[in-house]
């Protein structure tokens, strides 16, 4: 396996939000992003001027700049296994595009066992055109730090790191010494897995007998469900029993008859998530 090179970011959003003006894309550049997906992708290619496609399928983009992928995914909890990764590499490869896969879900798998693009499974031994993003936010419960990491092709992540040297875009030393403690020590990290199992059995089974359907959710921080109704229908009725829930429109017209359901509650609230729904 080739070697492969890491850089620290101001958490992930800001690598994410900045990722296409950082690779120097523009107006004659196309970006391709989820079909439902964190706004965020949408925002990096808006800053920089590019066109963008929202498909899970950017073989049918034959003159993409960037592609992103996000698995597992935000909102939708969906993994891409490692056949579908090597399919969309090659690909990505194929046509001189820059494939960026936000993984800071990757270590809550459920139903199923994410995958990095970097995995050799996936990138045939190869980290050419591959850039990993990722997160403590997820795995460590550290959002408020503002750490994430890009990783992979090393002339890509050189040609990342001059532009955000000059851009002032620096990690502060003593988070990047938390960040270091953090990713150091496995034991939290499973330990915050087995809490928000035990808060996704309770929470998901009180969403069926209430008469939701829940798609995808095999991994990440959410149950992405539908009554088969408009998403605000849905978001006012468990408004009236007194829960927030995320519209699912907020990440993409495919949304709309769905909505977001965090597992990040407290156990208690959690508990009284499953007493308001059973009425």
């Amino acid at each position: 396996m080739e070697p492969t090179s890491v850089i620290p970011s101001i958490g992930s959003k800001e690598l994410v939000a900045w990722l296409p003006t950082l690779l120097g894309l523009g107006p004659d550049d196309h970006v391709v992003l989820p079909r439902i997906a964190y706004p965020t992708y949408a925002v990096g290619a808006v800053l920089a001027g590019c066109r963008m496609t929202a498909t899970d399928e950017p073989e049918q983009v034959p003159d993409a700049s960037l592609i992103w992928i996000n698995s597992p995914g935000n909102p939708t909890g969906r993994v891409l296994g490692a056949p579908r990764l090597a399919e969309i590499a090659q690909y990505a490869r194929s046509i001189g595009a820059v494939l960026a896969s936000d993984e800071c879900y990757v270590e809550l798998g459920w139903d199923a066992e994410p995958v990095s693009v970097l995995d050799p499974r996936a990138c045939a031994g190869s980290h050419e055109g591959l850039l990993a993003v990722h997160s403590l936010s997820k795995r460590s419960n550290m959002a408020g730090y503002r750490f994430g990491f890009v990783a992979g092709d090393p002339a890509l992540v050189a040609q990342i790191l001059e532009v955000r040297k000059h851009a002032g875009m620096m990690t502060p030393a003593p988070i990047q010494a938390a960040a270091a403690a953090a990713f150091a020590d496995d034991a939290h990290v499973d330990a915050q897995r087995e809490r928000y199992r035990a808060r996704r059995e309770v929470m998901r089974a009180a969403l069926r007998a209430a008469g939701f359907v829940i798609e995808h959710s095999e991994a990440g921080l959410y149950l992405w469900c539908t009554r088969d109704e408009p998403c605000w229908d849905t978001v006012a009725w468990f408004a009236d029993r007194g829960i927030v829930v995320t519209p699912g429109d907020f990440y993409g017209e495919a949304g709309e008859r769905h909505v977001r359901v965090a597992l990040t509650a407290s156990d208690a609230d959690v508990q009284a998530f499953a007493r308001r729904l059973a009425g």
